[in-house]
């Protein structure tokens, strides 16, 4: 695809990788993860590619850092690049800093060629051309080529140490403008309390925030461009229509603690069958006994209870899902395809966008497959996470004809 961008479209590659267990353990994860990166690449060969990470760095990011900056000189520096002449990336190391460091990591790869690229100066409210490589660190707050923001403590006060939040970029590519937005919301910190309501409080911490991030990128500050929001949503099935689909027919043992008397841990066993044990509950523990429901068919009969998105389908759009849950995998290198027993297996790992986005995206004029949306490394430990990407072509000045739209051609 990434030959002369011309008149078909440019070629746009967008992921999101959760990071964090690459620099937990980087002798094992970190080769692997490259190569089966390095394969999508190659395989869809794009003009522009969006790669998002969250919790990059790991869960310690100042013993990390040694790992973060082999990582980023070899994504900057391999063979399988040499063709992408310019790159951005933005690293938010700021690790000191609780108020906040959010572990965001974005990196964008401009093929050689592509022509006539620009990036939005926030500050100074000016596209400016895309040129060499750049990288900035540490305090990402002053940099006018982004805005980021961590979510307020009181979004999720159980949690005292956060690091969820959002960075936002915008781009002109074939003189069209779009914003492109890192996230990570919040995750489910207990398995029994996501069990207790309908949906759980956890996806209502989540709504919220998602909401906060949208009307962010569409304020009155500036022009308004289509968008795509692509991370780690922590997006869950709804916990308590699962575990009651599951086990229809199981009988449910409640264990509270001795001293408080609160519920530890719940046991669902088979009414028959010498009660054999279907499930097990517990803060961080789903043990469920059978994997198999969560991969085979890719897991599409558990789609129905991935509810999270409904909420905002007059303001997302999302391609149809056609790959297993994206977390939470096996961290042993040895494990490609097995699920850890702590969550519930579910889709957080998104890529979405507006409405007018999808105008963006290059329809096919035959039975070409051109927009793929699939995950990455399905047979390969990844970490926790499998990265999600969406392949498709931006046409030619497609996206609203506005008059301005054509100041991404000017030089600034």
């Amino acid at each position: 695809m990434a030959g002369k961008a011309a008149a078909a479209g440019a070629g746009v590659l967008l992921v999101t990788a959760n990071v964090g267990s690459l620099f937990d353990d980087p002798e094992n994860l970190q080769k692997n993860w490259l190569r089966e990166f390095y394969q999508v690449v190659h395989a869809h060969k794009p003009h522009f590619m969006a790669l998002h990470c969250q919790e990059f760095g790991g869960k310690n990011y100042e013993a990390s850092m040694s790992h973060v900056d082999k990582f980023v000189k070899e994504l900057l520096s391999s063979d399988a690049m040499k063709d992408y002449n310019r790159a951005r990336v933005y690293l938010d190391e700021n690790y000191k800093s609780q108020e906040h460091f959010t572990a965001l990591g974005s990196f964008y790869f401009l093929h050689e060629s592509l022509k006539n690229i620009y990036q939005f100066d926030f500050k100074a409210k000016k596209y400016k051309k895309v040129t060499g490589k750049e990288i900035y660190s540490d305090t990402l707050e002053s940099t006018p080529m982004l805005e980021k923001e961590k979510f307020p403590q009181d979004y999720f006060p159980e949690c005292k140490w956060s690091r969820k939040g959002f960075i936002r970029t915008r781009w002109c590519i074939t003189d069209c403008a779009f914003d492109l937005v890192n996230i990570h919301l919040f995750h489910d910190a207990s398995n029994l309390i996501a069990w207790e309501t309908s949906p759980s409080v956890y996806s209502g911490i989540r709504h919220k925030a998602l909401g906060y991030v949208l009307d962010r990128i569409i304020d009155q500050r500036f022009e308004k461009v289509s968008y795509f929001v692509f991370g780690d949503f922590n997006f869950r099935l709804d916990a308590k229509a699962v575990v009651e689909t599951l086990c229809a027919k199981a009988t449910m043992q409640t264990i509270r603690a001795a001293d408080t008397n609160e519920v530890v841990k719940l046991i669902f066993r088979e009414s028959d069958n010498d009660r054999k044990v279907m499930l097990q509950l517990e803060k961080k523990l789903f043990d469920y006994f059978n994997q198999d429901v969560f991969r085979d068919n890719n897991g599409t009969a558990l789609l129905e209870f991935d509810r999270e998105l409904s909420v905002f389908k007059d303001r997302l759009y999302e391609l149809d899902i056609s790959f297993p849950p994206s977390y939470p995998y096996s961290e042993d290198s040895s494990q490609g395809r097995q699920y850890m027993n702590t969550r519930c297996p579910a889709w957080c790992d998104r890529i979405l966008m507006s409405h007018s986005a999808k105008e963006l995206i290059l329809k096919a004029e035959n039975d070409e497959k051109i927009v793929i949306y699939d995950h990455i490394g399905p047979n390969v430990c990844m970490g926790d996470h499998k990265p999600v990407f969406l392949s498709f072509r931006i046409a030619a000045g497609a996206g609203k004809p506005i008059a301005n739209v054509h100041k991404c051609c000017v030089v600034q």
